[in-house]
């Protein structure tokens, strides 16, 4: 521990002259820094200019060859030191301006167990020391500093590199510090005192996700600091702070295992694109780089790059019929995964397809050819061995064919034809001479073969001597020998029409969603591909909305990571009810004794009306606690017409704008939301229309399709036609608590003749119903 002993200090003057102190210890290490950069900057210039008067580039014997490229490599080193100096310099500047608004967060004071004196500590978003090496402002992430997360006052323990550490705490003091000056103050026993917590609440969203190490509660820091288990699965009420916590799990990560960890073997699957621009600011806040992040159908979809993927979003505008969502149940199960693999291992006998590999419009490398040579090695060849042999044999096939296509009749006319241009291009240079003309030719006859049998070179190596439709298509007819149908309530007859429907797809080059992870998992495994093992952590947002397929398929695709998988299995609105089945099929993935499930039950998003009503929408919603802050009940409005509706639209939005917050007014469809984006632009008022997952959120009032609203969060939400007709029934159930738990402020309903029938377990008691 460091000498870090403070005299107390209990009033906020007192507080105050303390934090004038570390300010102004901090402006003078900003100076510092500043001059530590344009020293580092003026060194560069000055090797620069050094370099270019004293060395002069000579290319003549060996000796001042040498000389020369000693000066080059000097040089290098030289400016890669000052490029060094200037990156540590530049990232501890941005640290050091980021704390002297806020430089600490907390003060603890405790004693260690053995030690006379008491110590004190500040907590704030990065460690602070003066010239002395004293350490002022403690990182949040140290290991000291988890005890302001997780212990009260009296004794706790904490862990360390070294092991467990026990101390006495006797003040717990938080603070509320805007722009150098203490705002306010106040000491707690508990982790983080609900004043502090109203305070942090009580502010309005913006368009992009802010970091707030300050409220971390007790249950949140155990997901963060979690470094034991292979699988951490995080469930977690709307708005219990889930992602917060992730982001910061993040950075916890990067800063546990500095030096043996990058950002870019940290890779987080979010829901869409809006809430990756949305969190993108999160952990530069935090000191740290963003770690890989995109949605699954970008990850599946870059090895697609000529298929369109028919995603879920198109369920919203289409709704799937029972059949097709018999299908899809048979095809994002663990057992499909199963019967893949199981369909894998009968290919090292029989039944693989190829297809020819074609030179000049004809088979050069025919199919019945690649066939014979796969499955003449002995058992002990696996696939991915297999492939592997076959790939070397046809190389050696293709070399052996140069020679006697040199005489074929086409390369001396391709010869002739070249004008002097193109014939200066094939030589190795200007000047390049033969021995005969006969030579001459061999060289221009070798380099025009060996180029146009490239194509060919290239379909070896990249393996596309597999027909992947063809045998796609083939498993799908075998699925009936390894599933018994009728357990998913589906007949021959219908499951063979979905496989001709797939194949429709193909030949219209596109393919839905369902079959993008199992397609992409069978050519894996002819392939012999083994995943990328340099990915150490993956985090997996918004678990609901995946099926067990594809997070067995990344667990495949990143067999040494860790995975950390977050979601409320209340708010599956693609998966809908067959996410109530998810968790049990993830944890048959992993090591029981290495699996940790953390619940989330406190929603800190919305005030306590808003999430009083939310959670009574689920049938079991009594597992989600309040919080205790306060504000107006939610209102329902009721018209026989939507004219009417509409100008009962425009008024609450203008309530709203009176009120000062923002409003995001959230349609069933995308279809629906350009429609009332319209009516709106009639009336002239001010609106942004969210198409599509691509664009940024803007400020002001939006509009957007339901399915973009996953993740995010608004001052106050408008749900546009939640009418029976719209939300009929027991399906729409999870997506009408997902929306209406978006709202952090307010909360409205709009409906044309009636409401949705979901919303009749909810006691008339929690909202205002304007009939």
């Amino acid at each position: 521990m460091s000498n870090s002993r403070e005299p107390i200090r209990n009033s906020q003057a007192a507080e105050q002259r303390y934090l004038d102190d570390v300010v102004q210890k901090i402006r003078q290490a900003e100076k510092k820094a500043q001059s530590s950069i344009e020293q580092a900057e003026t060194d560069k210039r000055s090797i620069n200019k050094q370099f270019g008067e004293e060395v002069k580039l000579n290319y003549g014997d060996y000796a001042t060859n040498l000389e020369t490229a000693l000066s080059i490599h000097q040089q290098q080193q030289m400016l890669a030191e000052r490029e060094n100096s200037w990156q540590e310099s530049t990232k501890r500047l941005s640290i050091l301006r980021r704390l002297i608004g806020n430089p600490y967060f907390a003060r603890l004071d405790f004693q260690e167990h053995g030690e006379p004196k008491r110590e004190t500590i500040y907590i704030g978003l990065s460690s602070f020391s003066d010239k002395n090496d004293k350490f002022l402002i403690y990182d949040w992430r140290a290991p000291i500093s988890s005890i302001y997360y997780d212990g009260k006052l009296g004794d706790v323990t904490y862990q360390t590199p070294d092991g467990e550490q026990s101390v006495n705490i006797s003040l717990k003091r938080q603070f509320l510090i805007k722009k150098g000056q203490i705002d306010s103050m106040f000491d707690t026993a508990e982790t983080i005192g609900d004043q502090m917590l109203l305070e942090v609440l009580g502010e309005k969203s913006s368009t992009q996700m802010k970091s707030i190490v300050t409220t971390i509660q007790k249950e949140q820091n155990k997901i963060i600091r979690n470094t034991s288990a292979d699988l951490l699965f995080v469930q977690g009420a709307a708005g219990s702070g889930k992602t917060s916590a992730i982001l910061q799990r993040v950075a916890y990560l990067l800063y546990r295992y500095r030096g043996n960890l990058t950002s870019s073997q940290v890779v987080m699957f979010s829901p869409n694109q809006l809430f990756n621009d949305y969190i993108e600011n999160v952990l530069p806040e935090l000191g740290e780089q963003n770690m890989v992040q995109m949605t699954y159908q970008q990850f599946v979809g870059r090895r697609l790059p000529n298929y369109t993927i028919v995603d879920p979003t198109a369920q919203f505008e289409v709704p799937q019929t029972e059949t097709a969502k018999k299908i899809s149940k048979v095809k994002t199960e663990l057992k499909f995964f199963k019967a893949l693999q199981a369909y894998s291992r009968t290919l090292e006998s029989h039944g693989m397809f190829f297809r020819d590999l074609k030179f000049q419009g004809k088979p050069y490398l025919t199919k019945e050819k690649i066939e014979e040579i796969y499955y003449s090695f002995n058992q002990n060849y696996h696939l991915g061995n297999r492939v592997d042999a076959t790939k070397e044999r046809l190389v050696q096939l293709l070399n052996n064919r140069v020679e006697p296509e040199l005489r074929k009749s086409w390369v001396s006319k391709t010869i002739e034809g070249l004008d002097p241009e193109q014939l200066q291009a094939m030589y190795a240079r200007a000047d390049q001479e033969f021995s005969s003309s006969d030579a001459e030719y061999k060289y221009l006859a070798r380099k025009i073969v060996t180029q146009a049998l490239k194509p060919v070179n290239q379909g070896i190596n990249r393996m596309r001597f597999f027909n992947i439709n063809k045998q796609y298509l083939h498993f799908l007819a075998q699925v009936p020998q390894f599933l018994d149908l009728s357990d998913y309530g589906l007949t021959a007859a219908e499951w063979q029409a979905g496989l001709l429907e797939t194949q429709e797809n193909f030949k219209a080059h596109a393919i839905h969603l369902d079959d993008v992870s199992p397609y992409l998992f069978l050519f894996d495994l002819m392939t012999g591909k083994r995943g990328d093992r340099r990915m150490r952590f993956v985090f997996v947002d918004e678990i609901q909305d995946y099926t067990p397929f594809q997070l067995a398929y990344l667990q495949f695709q990143f067999p040494k990571a860790k995975y950390t998988m977050l979601g409320d299995l209340n708010q599956a609105i693609f998966t809908k009810t067959n996410s109530r089945s998810l968790l049990s099929q993830v944890q048959k993935l992993f090591d029981r004794d290495k699996t940790e499930v953390v619940q989330l039950t406190r929603s800190y998003r919305s005030t306590k009306p808003i999430t009083e009503f939310t959670r009574a929408i689920l049938k079991n919603g009594k597992k989600i606690d309040t919080f205790e802050r306060e504000g107006d009940l939610p209102n329902a409005i009721v018209r026989d017409d939507q004219d009417q509706l509409g100008e009962d639209l425009l008024a609450q939005l203008k309530i709203n704008d009176d009120r000062g917050v923002t409003t995001a007014i959230i349609c069933k469809t995308k279809r629906e939301s350009e429609i009332l984006t319209k009516f709106l632009q009639s009336r002239d008022y001010p609106v942004t229309l969210i198409r599509s997952e691509s664009q940024r959120l803007a400020a002001g009032t939006l509009v957007l399709p339901a399915y973009l609203a996953k993740g995010l969060e608004f001052d106050a939400v408008i749900l546009w036609e939640l009418s029976a007709a719209n939300y009929p029934d027991e399906d729409d159930r999870q997506l009408v608590y997902t929306l209406a738990s978006r709202a952090m402020h307010r909360l409205t309903m709009l409906a044309t003749n009636q409401l949705t029938p979901l919303l009749e377990i909810v006691p008339e008691k929690l909202y205002v119903n304007e009939k």
